[in-house]
């Protein structure tokens, strides 16, 4: 995050005396992601993220808070807007949007094995199966619309070789997306950004030692779906940063997620035992159809495509901040090629 909005210690107690959260007693910016402004709030009620929203409206607001709301309600492990009094919890600091959510428990697992993996992609399945009923809609802002109006602008910014590329690619996403077989993809609510540093792992207690059962007798406790077999291993402990999400494919969210957790990242080649891991795990919740197995390899190059453009979008269109580290967008621009060049298919027993 950069810092763009700097809120007083005096601002961050009006807000939580509104939540009842409890004095504050430190409030410090965070220095990661782009998109927003970013404080850990800690009071005497616990540890809190404060949110200024610098790109999103009042009117956009409702479904990403909204959303966390109801996945929350649904258990799953994401952070919950605060709410006042009257149910509010969306706000005002300084004439922007502003929020507060608990903040979740653990930290990043920047080098991810299969393990990582498969929680994650389980618990992206179940992510895109409790947001069925969500009642509210907005379409991906950063889709294919975004995608045809900012190719255009960053055009001149790249070298010939590159933005032949760029073009060709957004060329090929707009035929896929008016094929027959993109609009039978299953959509729904979609978290869109569901990369490593979205993610939270920590490392739980060990459990009570229980008595064995009688002879007999089998024991009523359910073994997790996944386990790694070895005590002191981190578990999926939380995802947020939902301020991407809308209503897109679900193979989109999925590409995204293995465009991240199941790469090599210096030259941004598929993991394909991590991304079988991924894939496997993910269709231990919920299986994917015969058309999103054939259509994930173009789905990998549109999550591609997404990421260099924004990440363009970021380099050569900048908005001051004062802790601005744009992400290096030829990375990529790798990833684009490398899928273009060697397309994967998820069918494990074809």
């Amino acid at each position: 995050m950069a810092v763009f909005t700097e809120v007083t210690l005096p601002e961050a107690q009006a807000l939580a005396d509104r939540l009842g959260l409890g004095p504050v007693q430190a409030l410090r910016g965070i220095s990661a992601g782009i998109e927003n402004t970013n404080y850990f709030l800690t009071t005497d009620g616990g540890e809190f993220v404060l949110t200024v929203f610098e790109r999103l409206s009042f009117a956009q607001l409702p479904f990403y808070l909204q959303l966390m709301k109801h996945l929350a309600q649904r258990g799953l492990a994401v952070p919950d807007p605060q709410a006042d009094a009257a149910g509010q919890i969306l706000f005002e600091l300084q004439g922007k949007p502003a929020a507060i959510v608990n903040k979740l428990r653990g930290g990043h697992q920047l080098a991810p094995d299969l393990f990582h993996c498969e929680q994650v992609g389980a618990e992206l399945a179940r992510m895109h199966l409790a947001a069925q009923d969500f009642p509210l809609h907005q379409d991906n802002l950063r889709g294919l619309s975004w995608w045809s109006e900012t190719v255009p602008v960053v055009l001149p910014f790249l070298s010939p070789e590159q933005a032949e590329l760029l073009s060709a690619e957004l060329s090929f996403q707009q035929n896929l997306a008016a094929s027959a077989s993109y609009a039978e993809l299953p959509r729904g609510p979609i978290h869109a950004d569901l990369f490593r540093d979205n993610v939270m792992f920590d490392v739980p207690p060990e459990p009570p030692q229980r008595a064995s059962p009688p002879e007999g007798v089998s024991s009523s406790r359910e073994r997790p779906i996944l386990d790694s077999g070895l005590p002191g291993r981190e578990r999926l402990s939380g995802c947020f940063d939902f301020y991407f999400a809308g209503v897109d494919s679900w193979l989109f969210d999925l590409a995204i997620c293995l465009n991240d957790w199941c790469i090599d990242d210096a030259n941004g080649r598929l993991d394909e035992a991590r991304a079988e891991a991924f894939v496997r795990a993910y269709e231990s919740v919920r299986q994917l159809s015969g058309v999103e197995h054939r259509l994930l390899p173009a789905m990998l190059r549109a999550g591609a495509l997404r990421f260099w453009l924004s990440r363009l979008w970021d380099v050569y269109l900048p908005r001051d901040a004062a802790l601005l580290k744009p992400h290096d967008p030829g990375h990529f621009e790798r990833v684009l090629r490398e899928r273009i060049a060697r397309p994967w298919h998820a069918l494990l027993n074809p």
